[in-house]
């Protein structure tokens, strides 16, 4: 089948980490594995695709796959900064107030109003859905680092404020300062990898995993606000349906073992095995990508991490993606969204992946995505005011055949 798909590319950075937008341009998908990891930054920065690609859904075995219409919101990097009193150590100067917050989650609100995008700068979108409604999501995905310092705590376990704050504008509520639609957590390194005072190492993590799990498991006597299909008491790894459409929550990525954390890969297996059979689609949420910045290692010549580095790993290995990849071979798992970098909106093709990262949410970044039967289309955006207004950045389809 040849690779019709096509993209708008709105802009196009220069530099690791996406300090400045240095010019606009056209481009083609590139795979990351052919360039070098710097070289791949500088293109990928702020992919958009404006278009289709026709290819039949992988793993096909002749099974009818439900009807499948589901749009929904996607953030990652909130970073939610408030303290018992102000805010953590540099959160003002980095923009991580919650004047910030309230911006995206006005964005959020607003955007079901809104129609989804014929033309972004002028460049034909190729949107099937151009010109029409967006219409209420049914939920917002949420991409790790919910907070900025592992739910808040400085001095007491008590403390918490962060993660306080997080659930007081990401949880859905009513009002402008809280999300309309239901919230599906996930977590990240700024969510996990603080350290409690020695007789309680793994308090901040525990708290923070509670909170998925009061959030999505539903038990005898219990039922959650966001209740899922398949929850994994042992990762806090989870999975839900919408229609025929398949998504799961692994949170850092599925084989994380940090902090004496318990791989996700042997659920992630047995998930797709009983859910995702016939060709379904699939989504995955996950915090790290494919991006420069995920897989950085260190450069013992520089004394620092970076993508110049060939030793340790900072975030996660090639092995942890190869391990991945290898649980994810038999199914049609249509995109992978992700965050963890926060200044470059990028939408990439990487190990025959599509992958899709948004800006960072406190930097008012968010992706509007839709499946249906016959496409997958993804808007990336950002908040530029105060009462829901939003720019289009980007923009990507490519066709579905279920």
């Amino acid at each position: 089948m040849p690779d019709l798909r096509r993209r708008v590319d709105m802009f196009a950075a220069t530099g690791r980490r996406g300090a400045g937008c240095a010019e606009f341009r056209a481009m083609n998908r590139i795979a990351a594995g052919s360039l070098s990891r710097r070289s791949f930054l500088a293109r990928a920065a702020g992919f958009a695709a404006a278009g289709a690609l026709a290819r039949p859904a992988l793993g096909q075995t002749g099974q009818r796959v439900p009807p499948v219409d589901a749009t929904f919101l996607f953030v990652a990097d909130v970073h939610a900064c408030r303290m018992a009193s102000g805010l953590s150590p540099n959160c003002q100067q980095e923009g991580k107030t919650d004047a910030a917050l309230l911006r995206s989650v006005a964005a959020l609100n607003g955007v079901g109003e809104k129609e989804w995008p014929a033309e972004i700068n002028g460049i034909a979108t190729g949107l099937r859905s151009a010109g029409s409604r967006i219409g209420t999501p049914l939920g917002l995905v949420v991409g790790g680092d919910m907070t900025d310092d592992g739910g808040g705590q400085v001095t007491q376990p008590s403390e918490g404020t962060q993660l306080l704050q997080f659930s007081q504008r990401y949880q859905q509520g009513v009002g402008p300062d809280r999300v309309h639609v239901p919230v599906y957590v996930g977590l990240g390194n700024h969510d996990l990898d603080q350290n409690g005072p020695p007789n309680h190492v793994d308090w901040y993590r525990r708290e923070m995993r509670d909170y998925v799990e009061v959030n999505h498991r539903a038990g005898v006597f219990f039922k959650p606000p966001v209740p899922v299909t398949d929850y994994d008491v042992d990762t806090d790894c989870y999975s839900w349906d919408w229609g025929g459409l398949h998504l799961v929550q692994t949170h850092r990525f599925a084989g994380d073992t940090g902090h004496g954390a318990v791989s996700g890969l042997p659920w992630l297996k047995q998930d797709l095995a009983a859910h995702a059979a016939g060709g379904r689609p699939v989504i995955l949420f996950q915090h790290y990508g494919w991006d420069v910045f995920s897989i950085e290692r260190w450069d013992a010549a520089k004394g620092t991490f970076d993508d110049d580095g060939t030793g340790a790993p900072h975030w996660w290995s090639e092995a942890d993606r190869q391990a991945l990849l290898a649980a994810l071979k038999s199914y049609n798992v249509i995109g992978i969204f992700h965050g963890h970098q926060h200044e470059i909106p990028m939408i990439y093709r990487s190990d025959g992946l599509d992958l899709i990262k948004p800006k960072a949410a406190y930097m008012g970044g968010f992706a509007l995505a839709r499946v249906t039967s016959d496409s997958l289309e993804v808007v990336l955006g950002q908040a530029i005011g105060d009462h829901g207004e939003v720019a289009f950045t980007n923009a990507f389809s490519k066709s579905l055949n279920l």
